[in-house]
């Protein structure tokens, strides 16, 4: 993973590709922070409009509240020492520090072997989850399920559940950066099963701990989801305007036969 990933390569005539064109020959860094912000605008738009959603039609009109505060309680009625334990490990998993300091590392190490791209995926996948969940649970406050909870945080930032993105967009996203360059179907199928495993443990833990109902932590799964495709894009778009001087030069020489004739 310490060299680029090829699913970190823009698509011929794709939409990174055509981004970095219509940014014209920006530096690759310039070009990447432009798509990473554009993405984020996007992502956070959609995630406001999700919890708009969730908690106006779902919750309200259609009455799916009760169902979600239940899940919760059901979860609560059933804690014990151990299984406490449990999810204070989940949380752990989904948080700081340890979300943080494995991206750093990553990223630090990518930097060393001066593969840019997946260290700008590594670092600001995280970041760009995370101000997602703040700019969302800020506009859409909702509370937090109405038992004893295990942490003490603000009660209106139930949606969505922040741990849960983090530990998708971290976890599936370095995934998929390996999984690119793995044939083994084996390999593959162990990595995405962790992949997979690890954000649904972290959801079930913050339910558990009372910190936030089903519907938030779907919430967070698509934030996840939505963060990885940003930096996806981010990272294809940087790549197109490395490859942007070459398409130049090899577009010349047809050009200029053309003009001759």
């Amino acid at each position: 993973m310490t060299e680029q990933s090829p699913v970190l390569r823009a698509r011929p005539g794709g939409p990174a590709e055509r981004f970095a064109a219509r940014i014209g020959g920006s530096h690759p860094a310039l070009t990447f922070f432009a798509a990473l912000l554009a993405g984020f605008a996007v992502l956070a738009a959609l995630a406001i409009l999700l919890g708009l959603f969730v908690t106006n039609v779902l919750v309200q009109d259609l009455g799916l509240g009760p169902d979600d505060q239940g899940a919760v309680e059901t979860l609560v009625a059933e804690r014990t020492p151990f299984l406490t334990d449990v999810a204070s490990a989940g949380a752990f998993t989904g948080g700081a520090p340890l979300l943080p300091v494995l991206v750093g590392l990553i990223g630090l190490v990518a930097a060393f072997k001066r593969a840019w791209l997946v260290a700008g995926f590594a670092v600001f996948v995280l970041c760009v989850e995370s101000a997602t969940y703040r700019v969302t649970s800020w506009l859409v406050p909702r509370e937090r399920p109405d038992v004893k909870r295990l942490e003490d945080l603000p009660v209106d930032a139930s949606f969505p559940s922040g741990h849960t993105a983090a530990a998708f967009a971290v976890y599936a996203g370095l995934v998929l950066l390996l999984t690119s360059r793995i044939d083994d179907p084996r390999g593959r199928i162990a990595l995405w099963a962790g992949a997979t495993i690890l954000p649904l443990f972290v959801a079930y833990s913050r339910m558990y701990q009372g910190m936030h109902h089903p519907l938030d932590v779907v919430g967070g799964l698509l934030i996840g989801m939505g963060a990885i495709v940003v930096l996806l894009f981010a990272c294809r778009s940087a790549e197109a305007a490395v490859r942007a001087p070459a398409r130049a030069r090899a577009a010349s020489p047809s050009r200029g036969m053309q003009a001759a004739s």
